[in-house]
């Protein structure tokens, strides 16, 4: 059961994150309402919600989930695969010092981007992307390996990172999109296929038994609903103008 979430209120600077989504800009006000309903829904799904300042300087900073992964009882820094975010890693290494005994870092010339790792009850799945390559994942897995966990590294070729196409729901259940239906390691799931058209909703994220989905997918909502999941919606244009969603607005643990 998940207890504890970190998230970073967008900068202003947002405007100037990277993108290529080709959906214009992030309104800013919109951007921090959507992050306030954000925050009140992770507290409603019973987390305790840490909120960081804003990091004028990052753009992309309130993709908090990109420069850290938490594994138990280890926190590890990443390295992300773009060079203007590499700055963010040391103002969430100093947070999550405070809160683990254990934190180990990717090095160069590793690189490692969390939307590129999903766990999967004690197995993490590592996404080899633009962001992140295979000294960062070999690096990542070692770590892993040397907590009792294991993980395996998935080849990408059409996403940004690997959440951009899939979530784990629990009881073996992936929802998935794209390349990723066709991955020889998920074949031992039950995979639901997200229609092309809604590929977007594939980042959703799961918080002690809800399914948390971006808002206007309802193809996607009915299939998370069939497999028994309660869904709750929330809109997050704004981050999605961004290559962002719903997982890597926040650090969950």
């Amino acid at each position: 059961m998940l207890k504890n979430a970190i998230v970073r209120t967008p900068g202003k600077s947002l405007v100037k994150g990277l993108s290529s989504a080709g959906l214009g800009l992030p309104d800013y006000q919109r951007a921090l309402k959507q992050h306030a309903e954000y925050i009140t829904t992770l507290e409603d799904c019973g987390l305790e919600v840490l909120v960081l300042p804003p990091l004028e300087e990052f753009p992309d900073s309130t993709f908090v989930e990109d420069v850290a992964l938490i594994a138990g009882d280890l926190a590890i820094i990443t390295r992300p695969g773009a060079p203007t975010r590499r700055g963010e890693t040391k103002f969430i290494e100093r947070i999550l010092a405070d809160r683990f005994d254990q934190v180990q870092k990717i090095q160069e010339p590793g690189t490692v981007e969390g939307g590129d790792i999903l766990k999967v009850e004690s197995q993490y799945f590592i996404g080899l992307s633009s962001r992140t390559n295979h000294a960062g994942a070999k690096q990542l897995i070692g770590i892993l390996e040397g907590q009792g966990l294991s993980g395996a590294v998935i080849e990408l070729r059409e996403m940004l990172h690997l959440k951009s196409g899939l979530a784990y729901l629990g009881n073996s259940q992936l929802l998935a999109c794209g390349e990723l239906l066709t991955k020889n390691k998920f074949q031992n799931f039950e995979l639901l296929a997200v229609d092309p058209g809604e590929s977007y909703a594939s980042n959703c994220i799961q918080v002690n038994g809800s399914v948390i989905l971006p808002k206007g997918f309802p193809k996607t909502r009915q299939l998370i609903q069939n497999a028994g999941y309660p869904v709750i919606e929330l809109e997050v244009t704004e981050f999605q103008k961004l290559d962002g969603g719903l997982s890597c607005l926040s650090l969950r643990y």
